[in-house]
């Protein structure tokens, strides 16, 4: 059956299937039970993050039900405002930290990812949400996505996860399936990262083999969006951390040997032309007839396209979704993203009124409307179940809500590994961010212009064995870690 993407959302109708049995406050104690707010007079909340589309229909429609229900008995009311993209967000965060003219105060509570959120409880602006939730409470979220907020290594929590993502390998299953009968190629072998090298290479050699009077005409299988991603999981599951961090302080572990696999499996098949990069994303490259396969967020499979358009002729095709790769022997890690809300510092009643919205959020059925509008995961450890995905689809189809089939088949693939998979991602740090940008962007950028240097090479007469080998060779490899090693210590301020 085929589940097209209705144009409406999860109705208001689930609304008692939403609020059964959850009281708002979760029996907290404390300093949570000795705030009281007046229903008479509500507390008014504002929300700024970056949702757009469906997605942020699907979080007003959420918004409208809490204020209608909960937020009423309770005395809340929120208000939500989308300040475009994750940049503009943060730059409207930063403004009103700095208090820049014409910005406005900072919200209530407001998305972040880890490293703005790190910034701006480093001055002190940020609430510590642990006062507000109980044990039990807390020990209901998956234990990686709290620690993400976790500063400070005290037990401290300034940054609630919502929603969260991660890696999943998608393939053009149509142009796959002449490929995988001509050479024996199997799914399986795209399980680690080796294997994709060596079934690019195999891929690009029988493309060159269908054009016998043209050499040197294979073709690219693969590309990956996230290289700051690569680096950081790929050393994770080989037993390193590239960024240890201890009292917010970073050591940067860069260990030769497992940088090289990293260069071999990625910079190498690049220049031979076995990988590639082209668009924006690698589902751009996917819809171009570019590449077959690449490995992204588990939010870009509603963005695979459902047709190759070539120049020259244009064709549907199908997909499969698989388990982002691990590196051969290596450890099944995959990266933890997304970002949380932080609740500003205010006062008692704000703070009280703003952990109670995100607790209701954050509720099983509440939080799998929202993400499965998104493709992301949820985030208490009761919904990241195979069950709990199928039961909220039931929910919608009752509905005549339909789910994305790519965002179902993503989800499924994630959900029925979870509990195998270890969930990571890098604790914050002073300049983090600046220092994940070199990942992004120092092996990339010097693969695609040695490609470049050695397409034109072979264009000018030189073969492309020849002109190949001294972007490959060891001493390329020594030249390029000296230089990237260097520039991770600069951009660390190391």
């Amino acid at each position: 059956m085929k589940k097209r993407r209705a144009a409406g959302i999860f109705l208001s109708a689930l609304m008692a299937v939403s609020l059964c049995g959850c009281s708002a406050s979760g029996g907290a104690s404390g300093k949570t039970a000795q705030v009281k707010l007046d229903p008479n007079h509500p507390v008014s909340l504002t929300i700024w993050h970056y949702y757009n589309g469906t997605q942020q229909a699907t979080f007003d429609s959420l918004v409208e039900e809490f204020n209608a229900t909960t937020g009423k008995d309770e005395g809340i009311y929120v208000e939500g405002y989308s300040q475009g993209s994750v940049a503009d967000l943060e730059k409207a965060v930063t403004s009103a930290l700095a208090g820049d003219v014409g910005a406005e105060e900072l919200p209530d509570i407001f998305s972040s990812y880890a490293d703005t959120a790190y910034d701006v409880q480093k001055q002190g602006k940020l609430t510590d949400l642990k006062q507000y939730f109980t044990d039990e409470e807390l020990n209901a979220y998956v234990d990686s996505y709290i620690k993400d907020g976790d500063f400070n290594n005290d037990g401290s929590i300034y940054l609630l996860p919502v929603a969260k993502f991660t890696e999943i390998l998608m393939l053009n299953k149509t142009d796959w399936e002449p490929f995988a009968e001509a050479t024996g190629a199997s799914l399986d072998e795209l399980a680690t990262t080796e294997g994709i090298t060596k079934v690019a290479q195999e891929y690009y050699e029988w493309t060159d083999s269908l054009t016998p009077d043209v050499p040197d005409d294979g073709k690219a299988f693969y590309g990956r969006d996230s290289m700051s991603n690569y680096f950081v999981i790929g050393m994770k599951q080989m037993g390193h951390e590239i960024f240890e961090v201890k009292d917010s302080q970073v050591t940067l572990n860069t260990d030769k040997d497992a940088i090289r696999r990293l260069w071999d499996n990625y910079y190498v098949p690049f220049v031979k032309g076995y990988f590639a990069a082209y668009g924006k994303f690698r589902s751009d490259d996917v819809k171009t007839g570019d590449i077959l396969a690449y490995t992204g967020s588990i939010a870009s499979s509603t963005y695979f396209p459902e047709s190759v358009e070539k120049s020259d002729e244009t064709y549907p095709i199908d997909y499969v979704v698989q388990k982002a790769p691990v590196m051969e022997g290596g450890e099944s890690v995959n990266v933890q993203q997304g970002a949380g809300m932080a609740v500003t510092k205010s006062d008692e009643q704000h703070e009280y009124a703003a952990c109670v919205f995100l607790k209701w959020f954050t509720q099983k059925e509440n939080n799998m409307r929202f993400v499965l509008d998104s493709s992301y995961m949820p985030v208490l450890k009761e919904a990241n179940t195979v069950e709990a995905l199928d039961e909220a689809v039931q929910q919608a189809a009752e509905q005549d809500v339909q789910i994305n089939d790519k965002v179902y088949d993503s989800l499924k693939v994630v959900l029925s590994d979870f509990d195998q998979t270890s969930y990571y991602t890098t604790q914050s740090f002073e300049n983090g961010y600046s220092t994940r940008k070199v990942l992004d962007y120092n092996l990339s950028d010097q693969a695609a212009a040695d490609k470049a240097a050695i397409d034109e090479a072979v264009a000018s007469g030189v073969s492309r064995e020849e002109a190949e080998k001294a972007y490959i060779s060891d001493e390329a490899f020594e030249n390029w870690y000296t230089a990237f090693c260097s520039a991770l210590s600069q951009a660390a301020g190391q």
